[in-house]
């Protein structure tokens, strides 16, 4: 029988493979030329078109409905463009836009909470199907880790899909969420630890 740590050094393994920096990029050079982009509309269009695939995958894993997902990350970068002028380092624009797409995941769940709170005795709707998009593990496998991950705690959860599939440092996680690194440490061990306890009862 496999272990508890085992199954949550094999669920870590596998936010690894589920991460868009392992199936190549599709970023896309800012401005012609690799020339800086100087304008607003410009170098917000050339953020979105080299990260809004990722984000969206990030509020799609977060969320499970790749519709909300899509429109979070919408909102965010056109809350970046709205404030372009006011950023005092335009360098951390894509930190404001993952930052701002990580609230605005919080802000659908509490209202997707409140909704369920509300609709006393109906019955949970059952797990979103997953994309089948080419990946090192298969798509059982990926709708068995994603079904729990959606059931960690938020911060747990924020922490382990920061850390493993956008491959943020703990400090780069801490100001996106905005608390502690150690904080940020924790939440991930303790992540993995319930992952692997639910990855192993599932097995």
């Amino acid at each position: 029988m496999t272990s508890a740590g085992e199954a949550a050094e094999r669920g870590g393994e596998r936010l690894e493979n589920m991460s868009p920096h392992s199936q190549g990029s599709t970023a896309v050079a800012p401005g012609p030329a690799g020339l800086p982009v100087t304008t607003a509309e410009g170098a917000v269009t050339a953020l979105y078109q080299a990260h809004a695939l990722g984000m969206i995958r990030l509020a799609h894993i977060m969320l499970g409905d790749r519709a909300s997902a899509e429109d979070v990350v919408q909102e965010a970068f056109y809350g970046l463009y709205r404030r372009w002028s006011a950023l005092a380092d335009t360098g951390n624009a894509i930190a404001y836009v993952r930052s701002s797409v990580l609230n605005g995941c919080r802000s659908v769940l509490r209202r997707q909470s409140r909704s369920r709170d509300r609709a006393d005795g109906q019955q949970a709707a059952p797990p979103p199907e997953i994309s089948a998009e080419a990946a090192a593990i298969t798509l059982e496998e990926r709708q068995e880790v994603l079904r729990a991950m959606r059931r960690l705690p938020a911060r747990q959860r924020e922490a382990l899909v920061l850390r493993f599939y956008l491959d943020l440092s703990a400090e780069e996680s801490a100001a996106t969420m905005g608390i502690g690194p150690g904080s940020v440490r924790s939440a991930i061990h303790r992540g993995l630890a319930s992952l692997g306890r639910m990855l192993q009862e599932q097995s």
